[in-house]
């Protein structure tokens, strides 16, 4: 009787080692399952913060477009206005806003730069920096 109550006191040990075993590897596995969440949580939000850059960079893009056709347009009417002379005439456009820049040979030629300018429909406000030769 001595051997069978050793040999089920060794199918008893060799249980619960087995037991045990089977929880680490679970505790295991639950914690790698845990590392790999988190790693999707960390990858989500790099995505979603390389998407808002990419968006930002794009609105900016679309700005600066903007900005670069406004410019356009107005010069494109300077130029094809016989009072004006678009040599003389900086223009300078930021976020809508436009800025005249230079020397025009009288007010008549101030006054249809702004006329030109303000046509345009994406322009917010104008900054008339021109002056007459002269003055």
């Amino acid at each position: 009787m001595r051997l069978s109550h050793k040999g089920f006191f060794i199918v008893f040990l060799l249980s619960i080692f087995l037991a045990l075993s089977g929880c680490e590897q679970k505790g295991g596995a639950e914690k790698a399952g845990e590392k790999i969440d988190q790693a999707a949580e960390k990858a989500g939000e790099k995505i979603e913060g390389a998407k808002e850059a990419i968006g930002n960079s794009a609105e900016k893009a679309g700005e600066y477009l903007d900005d670069t056709a406004i410019t356009a347009k107005i010069k494109a009417g300077i130029l094809g206005d016989p009072l004006l002379k678009v040599a003389e005439i900086n223009v300078i456009t930021k976020d809508g806003v436009v800025t005249l820049n230079g020397v025009v040979d009288s007010q008549q030629s101030i006054d249809r730069a702004m006329e030109i300018t303000q046509s345009v429909k994406e322009v917010k406000s104008v900054e008339n920096n021109l002056v007459v030769k002269g003055s």
